[in-house]
């Protein structure tokens, strides 16, 4: 057994559990490393982990009846891999890996799901839910309105929250799959962000030179799931320090 403590975690959802959760769930944890392209959900199996990343950058991607796919979101340190079992799911036809390497704190399913009748715990998991369909919905919103340079900068800044220091290290094969274009499209909009002197591309890298640039360059694709996320978990009172009615509910504010 692997004993974790709360102050030594990085990842920013076991960070915000109140002790009596965590004390549940600390015995759990298990940790992982996490090499580029492991598996943390395969599509349409049974998710058989939960795993919290401390490090390392992860890719929920959808795929179609006949193989187009597209990244739909990041999974980092503010996150996890396999939340929906939080919504009783045993399976998506989502996948989810590693694109950047990292490590992890990981608990099999079986044994995480019972941690959910923890009133604390299961809040903030919801919450977390609910910012993932925000930025869920806000790529939706991105490939329908904005142009492919706007969306790269949106996503580099995804990237860039969820990773240490400015080097970002992508590769256009990641790219392509993040915007949903081919890999030759990819060096032309990263030239575009170049130019605006925002990023410095090289061979499986990007670094981050003015990040208020790229925010500017985004502009209304980044930014709202980012500030709920702040609002909800990061700056919030721990769920479990807010009242309880008798019956088990929270008060209507709590979402």
């Amino acid at each position: 057994m692997t004993f974790v403590r709360q102050s030594g975690i990085k990842n920013k959802l076991l960070r915000r559990f109140s002790k009596e959760a965590f004390d549940l769930l600390a015995p759990l944890l298990e940790p992982i490393d996490l090499p580029v392209k492991h598996s943390l959900v395969l599509p349409r199996k049974p998710i058989e982990h939960v795993c919290f990343l401390e490090s390392g950058l992860a890719s929920m991607v959808a795929e179609s009846s006949d193989g187009k796919s597209v990244e739909i979101r990041h999974i980092g340190r503010e996150g996890i891999a396999g939340y929906p079992v939080v919504l009783g799911v045993d399976r998506t036809p989502n996948s989810a890996f590693m694109q950047v390497p990292g490590h992890g704190l990981q608990v099999a399913t079986e044994d995480f799901v019972p941690i959910l009748d923890h009133p604390g715990a299961r809040q903030l998991l919801l919450r977390y839910v609910h910012t993932c369909e925000l930025q869920l919905a806000h790529t939706a919103l991105a490939a329908a309105k904005f142009n492919v340079h706007q969306r790269l900068a949106r996503w580099l800044l995804m990237c860039h929250d969820r990773i240490d220091g400015n080097d970002l290290p992508l590769t256009h094969e990641f790219l392509a799959l993040m915007l949903g274009v081919r890999r030759a499209g990819v060096t032309d909009e990263l030239h575009i962000l170049e130019g605006m002197h925002a990023i410095k591309s090289t061979r499986g890298n990007v670094r981050i030179t003015d990040r208020n640039k790229l925010i500017e360059i985004a502009g209304g694709c980044y930014g709202v799931p980012e500030q709920e996320y702040d609002r909800l978990i990061e700056n919030s009172p721990q769920p479990s320090t807010l009242p309880v009615h008798l019956n088990g509910n929270r008060h209507h504010d709590m979402l």
